[in-house]
């Protein structure tokens, strides 16, 4: 499932064009025990929940496909025992109505996915006959593909939080009555995978809240799928290679990283103009090598970290863009700037200095700097080396004099 894919699926999500059979779930307890169970006709909730439970399937298909939404791939020996994919299969077929079947489900999940606390588990039932689109990407009427497929959420299950309130019934103000509140999905599936516009049965694809600790366990375990990386693992398993090789303190660390983050960019940016819009910059042991060294990485540390990211990657190359942090490469703009007006202070102190308008010896020096109207909204302060600075936009029309000797 691509972005593409996946927004097509989520538009139907709202009220007016929802299709959704059934809602079934269970709710386990931190013993692993089923507290509860039920089951309804989707279209026959009440208004509120009707709305609430389609919150819960947008965010089963949200967040960044590679990143949060990993399509994996079911092994063929997993498609031919009776496994979780026959499972999964007969849910679909069963269209949520075979309490034996959602039970197995519910005790299949409840051995496989690792959670501390109670959690919900919900699952939902939809078909959706895909219209045609034409070579230019027009929708007409009539549908020629149906896509059947179910959805997983398991929902964390926690007592609100301690608070006062007005006791309606004792007409007074008093603790707050807690009770347990289902939180946002943590984990989720939707089987089969939206693929080519069409059920792929061969394909799942995961949701993870936090892609930096995914429950692979579930995936792997429950799902009976080989896991991958996501985009953040990936990200963090290069950034600590690069710390282990430079071997320094954090700030000089962080230095690194951010020329290391600000090559890849450059690196992804050259590349595009050789490649299709939509074709990932795939980064392999010769690139992250070059880049490093440019990045000032001695050619030993280079080799080193370039080596350890083969090991990571045997087989599938990363996307530069799963590497790339977007929030360094905008910082280290703002760190650019700085640099630069640090540079600009320092040489306009020193052709002071030199021509004797400003004394070494701490006496205080009358600056006055003519500009014109439009510019006084735009002066600014910064602090440069610990030191608070005026920062004064000029252009050849301004003037300025110290001392009453005129130097712009």
């Amino acid at each position: 499932m691509n972005k593409k894919e996946v927004t097509e699926i989520k538009r139907r999500f709202k009220k007016e064009s929802c299709t959704i059979t059934r809602v079934c779930g269970c709710y386990v307890d931190a013993g692993k025990e089923k507290v509860t169970q039920f089951g309804s006709t989707f279209l026959n909730l009440e208004d509120e929940e009707f709305h609430k439970y389609l919150e819960i399937v947008n965010k089963c298909l949200s967040g960044t496909v590679g990143n949060n939404l990993m399509e994996l791939q079911f092994p063929l020996d997993e498609e031919l025992d009776d496994g979780t994919h026959k499972l999964l299969m007969a849910l679909r077929e069963s269209k949520l109505k075979d309490d034996g079947l959602l039970d197995a489900f519910y005790d299949h999940v409840i051995e496989t996915y690792d959670f501390v606390g109670n959690y919900l588990i919900l699952l939902f039932h939809d078909v959706y006959d895909v219209p045609t689109k034409t070579t230019d990407d027009l929708t007409l009427d009539e549908s020629e593909v149906v896509y059947e497929y179910i959805m997983c959420a398991l929902c964390p299950v926690n007592l609100s939080k301690p608070g006062l309130g007005y006791r309606e019934d004792e007409n007074r103000i008093g603790a707050r009555i807690r009770d347990w509140v289902v939180g946002p999905v943590d984990t989720g599936f939707t089987f089969p995978a939206f693929s080519d516009r069409c059920a792929d049965i061969h394909s799942i694809m995961l949701y993870a809240k936090d892609p930096k600790e995914p429950h692979k366990e579930f995936w792997e375990r429950g799902m009976g799928c080989d896991s991958k990386y996501t985009a953040a693992e990936k990200k963090q398993a290069f950034e600590n290679m690069v710390i282990q090789a430079v071997g320094a303190d954090n700030d000089e660390a962080k230095e690194v990283l951010i020329d290391v983050h600000q090559n890849i960019n450059d690196y992804i940016i050259e590349q595009a103009e050789f490649q299709d819009k939509d074709q990932p910059v795939i980064l392999d042991k010769d690139h992250v090598n070059l880049i490093l060294e440019e990045s000032g990485l001695s050619e030993q540390k280079a080799k080193t970290v370039s080596e350890k990211f083969e090991e990571f990657f045997p087989e599938e190359k990363p996307d530069a863009a799963e590497i790339l942090d977007a929030r360094v490469i905008k910082n280290n703009e703002m760190r650019v700037e700085k640099k630069q007006l640090e540079e600009k202070v320092v040489e306009l102190t020193k052709q002071l200095e030199e021509s004797g308008v400003i004394q070494k010896d701490g006496e205080s020096v009358d600056i006055v700097v003519k500009v014109s109207p439009e510019k006084v909204d735009q002066i600014s302060s910064t602090f440069v080396d610990g030191v608070k600075c005026l920062v004064i936009p000029l252009d050849e029309t301004d003037s300025a004099t110290v001392n009453g000797e005129s130097y712009i």
